[in-house]
């Protein structure tokens, strides 16, 4: 609505400075006639030589010549800057409009991520369960007893997927050494390079729709994110790189310096 009556505005403007010109031109028309008339005579007048009467037409409209250019100049300059306005809004409008589709683009792959996620972490409890189940259940040292597995096995199914991985790091709690538990035999091998694997592949997925990190330090602080770092920390054959989490002190340090910044530009501002 301010756009449009500003629109308007304008061309009252418009029609304000032709309506001028109009009036003036008028006035110097009805001068020059009186002029003619008086002083000259419209007989005299109109026997003047081609030559003379043109100079003096020349002479007589070259004032309202000057006049209509001024004027036709300030209406151009109003058309450009209404043109110039019209680019910009459309200019944000379409920024907007981007930024829009990609929100929605990034809403997007973020509900597919966390769909995704969510069959990943289930199949990570299933293969941190058979690990833990190989390494301490009956066929292992007997840690933990069948009826043990039984009741982890009836949480993991019930929503609880990170029952089994949470059991390993309370083992790490108590001084137990999780290498053997990891590497000890080929299926603990297997089972843990698949679970190194696939939780690679779900963090590699978080940061792909991920802006903030948010996302990314979720997984990684998550039970079965903190397993992963445990495992890639005692592989017997690969060195891996640690995980690369947001920090809380690097955090707190750029808002800090991100705040003198501004307090400075804003004393230059003054």
């Amino acid at each position: 609505m301010d756009k449009k009556n500003k629109n308007i505005a304008d061309d009252q403007h418009k029609d304000w400075r032709i309506l001028y010109g109009l009036i003036l031109s008028l006035v110097w028309l009805l001068l020059g006639a009186l002029y003619i008339s008086n002083n000259i005579g419209w007989g005299a007048f109109a026997s003047l030589p081609i030559g003379e009467m043109g100079t003096s037409l020349e002479g007589a409209f070259a004032p309202l010549a000057f006049l209509w250019l001024v004027i036709g100049l300030f209406i151009q300059q109003s058309v450009l800057a209404e043109n110039n306005r019209e680019l910009r809004d459309n200019n944000i409008q379409s920024e907007k409009q981007t930024m829009a589709i990609a929100a929605t683009e990034m809403n997007a792959r973020q509900e597919t991520f966390f769909k995704i996620a969510d069959n990943t972490r289930r199949q990570l409890g299933g293969i941190s369960g058979l690990l833990l189940q190989s390494s301490k259940g009956p066929q292992g040292d007997n840690t933990y007893s069948e009826s043990e597995f039984m009741e982890m096995w009836h949480l993991f199914a019930t929503g609880d997927f990170e029952i089994f991985s949470r059991n390993f790091l309370v083992l790490a709690g108590k001084g137990v050494d999780l290498q053997p538990l990891f590497y000890g035999t080929q299926i603990r091998c297997t089972h843990t390079d698949n679970f190194i694997m696939n939780f690679d592949r779900l963090l590699r997925l978080a940061k792909e729709c991920d802006t903030n990190g948010i996302i990314s330090d979720a997984q990684l602080h998550s039970a079965h994110g903190l397993l992963s770092s445990r495992m890639r920390e005692l592989h017997p054959r690969i060195k891996f790189k640690r995980y690369e989490v947001t920090r809380s002190s690097s955090y707190l340090e750029q808002i800090i310096k991100n705040t003198q910044e501004q307090v400075m530009q804003q004393k230059q501002e003054e």
